[in-house]
């Protein structure tokens, strides 16, 4: 059997023109090489499969080159390797020193690549600063690394800073589709994008991709073919799933959803490339936004047909919902149910208050449907009464006149905007803040002052529902707050006025937050709906909660005598 060499190593660049994706920087290493104004010690930073390995070894070839040699010489003796990952000591670092002090036999530079630099210890790293910063004029340093924050801030001070950037899908899928073309290979232009962007940003990783794809399609490289290698979710999936939504098919919908998990697919996964989907068709209903679309052409015609299916009131919500699904999958213990849920509230976006069809629903709507509860038009345009039968009515529920008019129902019943109620999740900021706006709106309520009761009333009877009260809450645990409004008897001032005075401000507050009760009981007790409550702050009244021993033996001697002829019996001390 022939040897096979990976595309990754077969199509490696051997010049910076034949460099994917990183024009900015294979442009700035040639323009200081021409210059001559190249840094003696460079950091190549960036993700996996990028090309900082690859643009070093570019590197330490070009400047070694004057012309006059072959263009395969590679310049063996002038460039040395080390894998800091395995040679991470102080030892390999003193030896890499005592070599930098030696010229080159042949050319100009040595150059060290020092890969994973960011594997090496702390002392390698302080064994390495003082060569960095001043090398032998011969020497130049390329230090390469995944993790930049992982080196100490004085090599990254002494160091030329390089961030290489993600491979795009679009660079990632030209590249492909010149290797396809080199090999032979017949590929379709959406199994290119998706190998592309399977390979997050990794040109090393499209190609090892494209190699097992190849392997198992062989030289008809098919956008099918690819989906089910990878087993990769692919944009057809979608497009269906979005036709389902768009027609409110919420059997079929779950459906499908049971095939996708049965096929092995994650929901977490699922749902984020709903919401990306939605997004991309939400790009596609803008011209100036369709060069966002990163994909294929003939992907492209079917996202712009159902674009135009997708109203855009729909993506907006339809994408806020998917994201809230996402953003809950992880903390949900019914993960799928968290799913199905998200889907058939995307099926309903569009389908609210209209007359929907049996067949779109799990459970039919005949089902709901009593006799003598549907409503017939008259020829006046007006509902008839609703009968509504005695024995239908579940016992649990709170009786209602068993004859309901519309006119009535518009005198009793107050008109709530249901358009713009916007639901609220019951643990968030949002309904926190409605919650006390609902709180706030009810005390606040516009009554008419002059027709409540004005009923006159004594302090005693006002005392009595105070300590009544106070007795109330204690025993319902609000231990706090009745110590507080037991504190100091209440007195009347004026015709209205309530008045307690407290021996801090802490007890103040505490009776301030919760007055509202108090006075709604009173109010009622007392048959006075204008009485009101004045709490003033006396700290020389304060309750002394230290006693002094002979303070204790007096309260001690006053609930019993005989305390004092146990003390004088036995002589004891106080």
């Amino acid at each position: 059997m022939e040897h096979f060499v990976v595309s990754a190593r077969k199509y490696r660049p051997k010049t910076f023109k034949d460099v994917v994706g990183q024009q900015a920087i294979t442009n700035t290493l040639l323009n200081a090489i021409d210059n001559n104004h190249l840094a003696q010690a460079l950091l190549f930073c960036g993700p996996r499969g990028v090309g900082k390995t690859t643009c070093a070894r570019i590197l330490a070839k070009k400047i070694n080159q004057d012309g006059t040699q072959n263009e395969d010489e590679d310049f063996a003796f002038n460039i040395f390797e080390l894998d800091a990952a395995s040679n991470n000591s102080v030892d390999d670092i003193r030896s890499l020193i005592d070599q930098v002090r030696i010229p080159p036999q042949v050319g100009k530079y040595k150059v060290y690549i020092i890969d994973e630099v960011h594997m090496l210890s702390q002392a390698a790293f302080n064994a390495f600063l003082k060569t960095l910063e001043e090398p032998p004029k011969h020497a130049i340093f390329i230090l390469a690394t995944t993790e930049k924050h992982k080196i100490i801030p004085t090599i990254l001070s002494r160091c030329q800073i390089f961030d290489f950037k993600r491979i795009t899908v679009k660079d990632a899928k030209e590249y492909l589709k010149y290797i396809a073309e080199n090999q032979g290979i017949e590929a379709e232009d959406d199994a290119l994008h998706i190998i592309a962007q399977k390979a997050d940003g990794a040109m090393r990783d499209a190609l090892s991709i494209f190699d097992r794809v190849v392997s198992f399609t062989g030289k008809n490289l098919t956008r099918q073919a690819v989906t089910e290698n990878l087993n990769v979710l692919d944009y057809q999936t979608y497009f269906e799933i979005t036709d389902l939504i768009l027609d409110g098919n919420i059997p079929k919908l779950l459906i499908d959803f049971n095939n996708i998990l049965s096929l092995g697919f994650d929901g977490h996964h699922f749902v984020a490339g709903l919401a990306s989907h939605f997004r991309d068709l939400l790009v596609c209903q803008n011209e100036a936004t369709i060069p966002l679309l990163e994909v294929g052409d003939d992907t492209k015609q079917k996202y712009l047909q159902q674009s135009k299916k997708a109203p855009r009131d729909f993506l907006l919500e339809g994408i806020e919902t998917a994201n809230s699904c996402d953003l809950n999958y992880r903390s949900s213990r019914n993960q799928r149910l968290l799913v199905e849920l998200c889907l058939m509230q995307l099926a309903s976006i569009n389908h609210d208050g209209e007359k929907k069809k049996d067949s779109n629903y799990i459970i039919p709507s005949s089902v709901f449907k009593k006799e003598g509860t549907k409503t017939h038009q008259n020829n006046t345009g007006k509902a008839p009464e609703q009968k509504i039968p005695a024995q239908e009515i579940p016992e649990k529920s709170i009786a209602v006149p068993q004859t309901v008019t519309e006119t009535e129902e518009e005198t009793k019943l107050p008109k709530i905007n249901l358009q713009n109620k916007k639901k609220v999740s019951g643990l968030s900021l949002s309904s926190i803040k409605k919650k006390k706006e609902h709180e706030l709106a009810k005390k606040d309520q516009t009554i008419d002052e002059e027709n409540l009761p004005k009923d006159a009333f004594d302090e005693a009877t006002m005392q009595k529902y105070w300590n009544k009260y106070v007795k109330k809450i204690e025993e319902g645990g609000k231990k706090i707050l009745s110590a507080a409004l037991g504190s100091d008897t209440p007195r009347k001032k004026g015709e209205q006025k309530i008045w307690i005075e407290l021996a801090n401000d802490t007890l103040k507050k505490e009776v301030e937050r919760d007055q509202y009760p108090l006075m709604e009981y009173l109010k009622k007790k007392l048959n006075n709906y204008h009485i009101e409550l004045y709490i003033t702050i006396n700290e020389d009244v304060e309750k002394q909660y230290a006693f002094t021993p002979q303070e204790k033996y007096e309260k001690l001697r006053e609930k019993n005598p005989l305390i004092d002829k146990l003390r004088r019996d036995f002589d004891l001390d106080v």
